[in-house]
Parts: structure tokens; sequence; C-alpha cells
């Protein structure tokens, strides 16, 4: 790998078509970018930076050295360590390498990702009916294009499939995961108990659009709710909530807040939110 940087520095140094050498670099520029977009807000974006690093300064040092002193052993010895470092990478990018098998597969077949929204979206409403009618507090944030890695780390991380039961269970009242909030991206359920940031009062006054005047209901609006509207109005995820004192379903986002809707209005609201996000990105 190195020795072939080498020959490409070379051939860009004798070569007479800037406009191929800009071509390339752009090219290699989009595709750093697309990675890092990608895995923006997981833990994959460190590792990608991590390795990144490893192999510019490593190629880049080694052969300045190389070019005064004939360490020719420490450049072989960088190369195994590349190799092992490429293969850990590999493994640990295991999550990452099959969301982006995914994606590339859902963009050709839109049709099928839909279905699968779809259902995600209906065992989430199923859920939270469900949640609603036996008056169970829950909290639950679908992301999108940002990623929520920064909450996500410190929680229990799940990784399953989104299922309505899973749902219901996870929030049941007295279980270890039931407190603050449970994130899905794409079809995954991907985290339990996540910590969400609390949006202030004043805050809260704006999201419900009341300007200052009071309600009584607005005694209902917990932690919760101020959650919901805190990591919405710091991210384009969508949050679902469901009141633990009265049953109310209310959904966030954009930092604002809508209350009081049923289960027809808040599938319809769903499936305008994600699937419109993601035809707007196809």
């Amino acid at each position: 790998m190195v020795q072939s940087l080498l020959d490409y520095l070379h051939r860009v140094a004798a070569t007479n078509r800037p406009p191929v050498i800009l071509c390339e670099l752009i090219i290699i520029g989009l595709v750093v970018w697309w990675i890092l977009s990608f895995l923006a807000g997981t833990r994959g974006e460190r590792i990608f930076r991590g390795v990144f690093f490893l192999l510019v300064a490593g190629i880049l040092g080694i052969n300045l050295l190389i070019q005064r002193y004939p360490l020719y052993r420490l450049q072989r010895l960088y190369n195994g360590f590349l190799i092992g470092i490429l293969i850990i990478t590999a493994a640990a990018f295991q999550p990452e390498i099959r969301r982006a098998l995914m994606r590339i597969g859902q963009g050709r077949l839109w049709g099928r990702y839909r279905t699968e929204l779809k259902r995600v979206i209906e065992e989430v409403v199923s859920a939270v009916k469900a949640l609603s009618a036996s008056k169970t507090g829950a909290i639950i944030v679908l992301e999108r294009d940002v990623g929520l890695g920064e909450f996500t780390e410190a929680s229990i991380p799940l990784d399953a499939r989104v299922s309505s039961e899973l749902i219901r269970t996870i929030f049941f009242p007295g279980t270890p995961l039931h407190d603050m909030a449970v994130v899905i991206r794409q079809d995954r359920l991907v985290a339990a108990r996540v910590q969400l940031p609390l949006a202030e009062p004043e805050v809260m006054r704006t999201a419900i659009g009341r300007a200052g005047k009071t309600d009584p209901s607005d005694q209902e609006l917990g932690s919760r709710h101020m959650a919901a509207v805190g990591i919405t109005a710091g991210s384009d995820a969508v949050c679902v909530v469901v009141s633990e004192q009265t049953g109310t379903i209310s959904l966030a986002v954009n930092g604002q807040l809508e209350r009081h809707l049923d289960a027809e209005r808040l599938r319809a609201r769903l499936l305008g939110l994600m699937m419109g996000a993601r035809q707007a990105r196809t």
C-alpha cells in the first residue's frame, strides 16, 4: 500500500494533466465525506478518524524518514501493522458495514424499504396505543438523518427488530429499562434507557405554542415531554411521548410539541415525517 501511494505521488508529479488530478482528488474527498456523514453520531466515526490518521501519518512519516535513513525494516513492520489494523477495523465496523450495504440495497429497492418503514411505524403506533390505554409513560425517538450516537453510547444497546411487544415490554413499570427513552434507527431498536437533553421551561412554553398562556393540562408536561422537545430541537429526530398521568399521546418534531393525538393522526404524521424525509433524500 505504501509503495502504491508513492507510485501514485510520482505519477502526479510527472503528469501534465491537472484536470485529471483535480477530478481524482475531488472523488477521494467525496468518498471520505460520504463515509464521515454516514458514520456521523456513531462510534464508527471516531474509529474511522483514528484509522485515517494512522494511515496518513504513518505513510507520510515513514516515507519521509526513509528518504533520509535506510529504515526499510521499520517500513516492513509498519506494513504488517497496517494489515492487522485493517483486519481489526473490518471487525469493528461490522454493524456500520451492514448498515451501508442495507442502505445501498434500499436505495435500489425503495419499495421494499417503504414496506419495512410502514411496518416499523405500525409497530410503534400499536405499542403507543396500548401504552396510552394503560397510562404507561413512554418516550420513543425515531432517528432520521442526524445521528444520535452521542446519546445512545451511554445507554443500554439492544439492536433488535422493532416490534410492539418489545416496546411495551421495555416500558412496563418496574422493568430495568422502563425509565428514559428508546431510540429507533431505520428498522432496528438500537438502544434503551437513553438519557435525553431536557428543554428549558421557556422553550417548553414556545414548543406548545401558547406563548405563556396557561392550561390545566400543562401540569402533565413532565421530564418526558421536556426531553422530547430537547432532543428534537437539537436534531431532526421525531419523538413520540405517552403521558404517565393521562395517557395522552404527543409528538415532538423540530422542537415543537403536538398534543392530544389519536392513533390515526399519529400514524399519518409519522408516515409523512419519516417517509417524506426518505423521499427527499432519494
